[in-house]
């Protein structure tokens, strides 16, 4: 016999789903039974992989850790409004990080006297029973529907996705009532099933030619030109693109609040990574252009050069979904960002702008802004070597650059990882972010990821996806690195993540840097009350910081869920040896490991 149930897994497979991340409920009786049902037939197979997690949010972010490497969606399946509810921040990074992810929860049955197979016959059914239950979520989706019959099921579920994967991607949210699941359906309705063909995503527009001359032109004049790059980097092609283009025409490159790798950390012209503050380089610039940028700067702390020239290239440049976003610009320009760069590249390279290149005044000016920003490049490395090297100030604490640059060292060092270029890390170390990126310096498309964004604790399920995603997409990564910090460690529900990756044998290293507290809240409480009473109050006296006594034993709890190997480091010539033997037992013993490292304290 076939159900809805039957229709919902082979549609998705037919669509290229391998994943489906699961927290199962009393509303899934169709599905567990149409699991086993393939099982039989199959030799033990499912049509689509099951990965059972004792926590929503764990699901999700493993989903969307899948979705970051594979570049394509995985399925969620979670039980009525409840666990929709469970899913929690994960859904606002899902629908910031424009990750395409597909959301399937059952619904309690609309029948209570055995009308309908499926009908009501437990007391929660009336307890979960909601007016509104997609409304939970509804404002973070790309598109919220109701499966209200097996024979178009498979239809509302391929305009699901197809939905989830035009720009600007995202999640999208399936329920279905139990009876409905349930229901009979014919071979046809099962035939049917697999017809996927004529759903594309929509195909995004390139710039206009006057856009391309105008951008160009005004790059090309400009004293100080600097893009600064986001989420650019989620289509692989820009880097490359972007890096030729800076090359053409001497452009400052900036990452700003970015979510992914967008400029390699070893161009020329790379001038750092920023996370709010004072931009570097903006006050200089007299052109700036744009690149996926979901918040370029803080307004409050940054001023562009008076008559700057503004160009923003977005899939979504006026942000229709936050409820303030502004930018001062000449040209907004909804566009692919690959297709727009190729064509300003190709502009760069045509005759006309040729001609204008090679002119003595030009090129002179030109290898005069290549030799100032290659200065300010071997600058910033500079800077980043001296943070290496130090300690804290009684010369024995570590600090957040020190234990950064020994882990980039002890990854790049280890004979299976090419240098550190087959190393995948998960970003989340929230206050740490900006060092993370600075001094682990990624230069391979696709080679770190953050959620995009700020729900936090995503790091810990996500590592479980991104390391299936891997296998599943064959990407070329050796082992996989995740950082966060000790408050965030906790969020992510690490005893259900432990236990997901020693079940599914996902292993990866947790780097915790612990700053015993929430750094974060002190940070924005001191810039809006800079000389308060709680300016000179511990994290502890300020209820954001667990105090020098009150820790969580973090790698214990990795070990005790999930059969992690642990060790806690304090003292700066132990790092190394640590950090050494951690990646050896991910690489080679398949186990996941937790490297505690006590910085200094909020």
């Amino acid at each position: 016999m076939y159900t809805t149930a039957s229709v919902f897994f082979k549609t998705l497979a037919g669509a290229g789903i391998t994943h489906a991340f699961v927290n199962w409920g009393s509303d899934h009786s169709a599905f567990l039974e149409d699991l086993q049902r393939q099982r039989v037939e199959n030799g033990g197979k499912t049509l689509v992989e099951i990965i059972t997690c004792p926590s929503e949010y764990v699901a999700l972010s493993a989903a969307h850790g899948y979705a970051l490497v594979t570049g394509k969606p995985a399925a969620v399946i979670v039980h009525v409004d409840v666990g929709t509810q469970c899913m929690a921040g994960a859904v606002h990074n899902a629908d910031r990080g424009q990750t395409p992810v597909l959301i399937f929860a059952g619904s309690s049955p609309f029948t209570a006297n055995g009308e309908l197979h499926g009908s009501k016959n437990e007391f929660i059914m009336w307890l979960q029973d909601v007016p509104d239950q997609p409304a939970i979520v509804r404002q973070y989706m790309r598109y919220t529907a109701q499966i209200q019959s097996g024979k178009n099921a498979s239809k509302v579920i391929l305009r699901a996705l197809q939905i989830a994967t035009s720009e600007p991607k995202g999640p999208v949210y399936l329920w279905a009532r139990r009876e409905i699941t349930d229901e009979e359906v014919d071979e046809a309705t099962m035939d049917n099933a697999v017809l996927t063909k004529g759903w594309p995503p929509i195909t995004m527009p390139a710039l206009r030619s006057q856009a391309v001359n105008t951008i160009l032109s005004a790059l090309i004049q400009a004293e100080f030109p600097l893009v600064i790059a986001a989420n650019s980097g989620r289509n692989h092609a820009t880097l490359l693109l972007l890096t030729q283009l800076a090359d053409t025409l001497g452009l400052g490159l900036l990452s700003v609040s970015h979510a992914v790798v967008s400029i390699p950390s070893d161009d020329p012209y790379y001038l750092g990574s920023v996370f709010g503050g004072k931009l570097p380089h903006l006050a200089e610039a007299d052109v700036v252009l744009l690149l996926n940028c979901d918040v370029p700067w803080v307004e409050i702390a940054n001023e562009p050069r008076a008559g700057a020239k503004v160009f923003v290239i977005d899939n979504d440049p006026l942000k229709r979904t936050y409820g303030w976003s502004h930018i001062d610009a000449d040209l907004l320009c909804d566009a692919d960002t690959t297709t727009a760069l190729s064509q300003l590249l190709e502009a760069a390279r045509a005759s006309d702008a040729q001609s204008v290149l090679n002119s003595s005044s030009t090129a002179a000016r030109l290898e005069a802004r290549k030799t100032k920003l290659k200065g300010l490049h071997q600058a910033w490395l500079a800077a980043l070597s001296i943070a290496e090297a130090r300690l804290a100030p009684d010369n024995i604490t570590l600090t957040s650059p020190f234990v950064l640059g020994a882990l980039r060292e002890a990854a790049s060092a280890h004979p299976k990882t090419d240098g550190g270029k087959k190393v995948l890390w998960l970003n989340e170390a929230v206050s740490n972010t900006p060092p993370m990126w600075n001094h682990i310096r990624p230069t391979v498309p696709g080679s770190m990821f953050m959620s995009g964004g700020t729900s936090l604790g995503w790091v810990l399920g996500a590592s479980i996806g991104a390391h299936i995603g891997v296998q599943v997409a064959k990407k070329d990564f050796e082992l996989l690195v995740s950082v966060t910090g000790d408050g965030n460690f906790l969020f992510g529900a690490p005893t259900a993540t432990y236990w997901v990756a020693r079940r599914y044998g996902t292993p990866f290293l947790m780097v915790v840097l612990n700053n015993r507290g929430w750094f974060s809240p002190k940070y924005s409480m001191r810039a809006v009350h800079p000389d308060g009473h709680g300016s000179r109050a511990s994290g502890e006296k300020l209820s954001v910081g667990f105090g020098e006594s009150h820790n969580a034993d973090y790698g214990g709890i990795a070990v005790a869920a999930g059969g992690a190997w642990a060790k806690r480091v304090e003292r700066a010539e132990e790092l190394r040896r640590v950090f050494d033997e951690a990646i050896h037992v991910v690489v080679h013993e398949k186990r996941c490991a937790v490297v505690e490292c006590i910085i200094e304290s909020i």
